[in-house]
Formats: structure tokens, C-alpha cells, sequence
């Protein structure tokens, strides 16, 4: 994929970000599919749906935290532990995350860990990344430890990272699935995330 073709529209260019379109390879038995072009007579499989916006980083503004919670810094194996605390079916190791680290869109400056300053305890956490050729903002774990939401942590963590990198990048993207429970899309929307483009991921069943 041409970096002028993604640009054209992100959300309909492909369902992942710029630099992993163009590195990651899909295994066979998955298909990909934009849903202005899925017929679901035709896909035989288990169809997760997958939303993608963009937040054109016109209007950034400095968000607060409440004053019982605090910004801290971490290491890797706490982020891990934290993002295997929020989901009940995904998940990622101290090692997967330390490949993060790798990318040649890693940046420190957008990884936020946020702690309850009572007990210490992180219940909040952002990663995101930055590709710097063409200027692109990717939300990659947004959470919030399930005893702590509904109190504002999650749009927080958002437009900090936002914040961070309204200087870097000229638009942000971020993708979730459709379905799930905590209903991740209505987050973004509220953070200023358009345009939502919706994916079907296709598995064969015999996989």
C-alpha cells in the first residue's frame, strides 16, 4: 500500500494502521473485509466486527485528572499486568510488550500509566504510537481496571495521549471491536474520533 493511498482515507484504506499494512501478513484462513463490501452469504466464518476512526487533531485540548488519581511511571511487566487484568479474552505478555518497544514507532512519551493514589494500585493505562513519515497518531490499549470505570479514567487517558501528540502527529486513528461490552466506540467518539469505518475479520471454522 502507497502511503498517498492510506492518507486519501485512513479508515477506508485498511482496517490497521499505516506501518502495519504494509508489514503484517494475514494468515489464509482469515479474510478482512470493509462492510461496504461484505455479503454475509458469502463469508462462511466467524465474523468479529471491528470499528476504526480518525481524530483529525484540529481541536486538542489539556485534559485533568481528578485529584485522586495521579500519572506514574511504570514498567513493562505492570503494563502487561494491567492490560491482562481489563480483558477477560485478550491479553499480551511482558515480553510481546517489550517487542512494542522495537517498533520504529515506539514512542516513550505515549505509554501513561494511571495510579490511585490511595493505594498505589495502577488502574488506567494508554499506549500509543507514532509514525513519524506520515504523521500518524495509533491508539493501541486504551483500559481501565474494571472497579474503576465510569469515573473518567478512560476519556483522560485518551486525550492526554492525544495532547502528547498533537505536536507530532496531523491525525490520530484507533480501532476496537463493535461489540464489545464496554462499548470502546462511544469513548472515542466523545474524545473527538470520526468517520467510523466498520471491519469484518473472517475466520475460517475449520481453523
Amino acid at each position: 500500500m502507497r502511503a498517498d493511498d492510506y492518507l486519501a482515507n485512513p479508515c477506508e484504506a485498511s482496517s490497521l494502521p499505516f506501518w502495519k499494512a504494509e508489514t503484517v501478513q494475514i494468515p489464509k484462513n482469515i479474510k478482512v473485509i470493509r462492510d461496504d463490501e461484505f455479503n454475509v452469504e458469502r463469508c462462511a466464518g466467524n465474523d468479529e466486527r471491528y470499528f476504526k476512526l480518525i481524530h483529525d487533531m484540529k481541536i486538542v485540548e489539556k485534559t485533568h485528572l481528578s485529584e485522586q488519581f495521579e500519572v506514574v511511571k511504570c514498567g513493562t511487566e505492570s503494563y502487561a499486568n494491567h492490560i491482562n487484568e481489563c480483558y477477560a479474552k485478550e491479553g499480551i505478555s511482558t515480553e510481546e510488550l517489550k517487542e512494542y518497544k522495537k517498533h520504529r514507532v515506539y514512542d516513550p512519551d505515549l505509554w501513561i500509566a494511571v495510579a490511585d493514589k490511595a493505594t498505589g494500585q495502577i488502574v488506567a493505562t494508554g499506549i500509543a504510537e507514532l509514525d513519524t513519515r506520515i504523521g500518524e497518531g495509533i491508539l493501541e490499549w486504551i483500559q481501565v481496571s474494571p472497579q474503576y470505570r465510569h469515573k473518567g479514567l478512560g476519556k483522560f487517558v485518551v486525550r492526554e495521549l492525544l495532547w502528547r501528540m498533537k505536536d507530532k502527529a496531523s491525525f490520530a486513528v484507533v480501532s476496537g471491536k463493535v461489540d464489545s461490552e464496554s462499548n470502546p466506540m462511544a469513548l472515542y467518539r466523545a474524545c473527538g474520533f470520526i468517520n467510523p469505518v466498520i471491519w469484518h475479520v473472517i475466520t475460517e471454522k475449520n481453523s
